[in-house]
């Protein structure tokens, strides 16, 4: 999607340790206009496909799949980081490690929102290690429900996270997938 990665190319910052900082545009503040476009693409690109749940987690995955949810006219369900006392009855759980932050989570979606009945399109901002679309592939699973696509809107290709999804047979359509990234350049490049 050339849109996304001339944005990157103009906005993004290559930071050390592997880092592509796009706040500006994607995750901190957002350009609804680019995810309007993105959610469009999404919609291509899974046209056929029978979808009746947009899934992400907290938190800079929301803005995007709000946006996708509306493109599709479909709800979506976030899975949660922390238990609230709003959440009740049961949920489904998974444990995942966020790079970005250096910790573990617990996510958790009510079972109220998940099910047999779903077929799910997981949406996020960032795909690099996997292990957010790990634990939400195993929300889905838990819940009986078919995890039909997942969409990204920038993969870190030369991490394993894409890979290992595709090898267990998951459909995964990335917008931009970058190739490399050089912290003492910035240059950013793209498969």
């Amino acid at each position: 999607m050339e849109i996304l990665k001339k944005r990157i190319i103009e906005d993004g910052v290559v930071k050390p340790g592997r880092v592509l900082k796009v706040d500006s545009f994607l995750n901190h503040q957002m350009d609804i206009a680019l995810f309007q476009e993105m959610a469009r693409e999404w919609k291509r690109r899974f046209a056929g496909v029978d979808v009746n749940k947009i899934m992400t987690i907290e938190a800079s995955g929301i803005g995007i799949a709000a946006i996708v949810a509306a493109e599709f006219g479909l709800p979506v369900v976030f899975a949660k980081k922390a238990h609230s006392i709003n959440l009740d009855g049961s949920v489904y759980t998974s444990k995942i490690h966020s790079y970005t932050h250096q910790r573990d989570y617990d996510v958790i979606v009510s079972k109220k929102y998940i099910g047999a009945q779903d077929r799910v399109l997981i949406i996020d901002d960032f795909l690099a290690n996997g292990c957010a679309m790990d634990g939400l592939v195993e929300i889905c699973e838990q819940a009986g429900a078919c995890v039909v696509g997942i969409g990204i809107a920038i993969e870190k290709g030369f991490q394993q996270g894409g890979a290992e999804l595709r090898a267990r047979g998951l459909r995964v359509d990335s917008l931009a997938v970058i190739e490399s990234m050089d912290d003492q350049t910035g240059e950013i490049s793209f498969r």
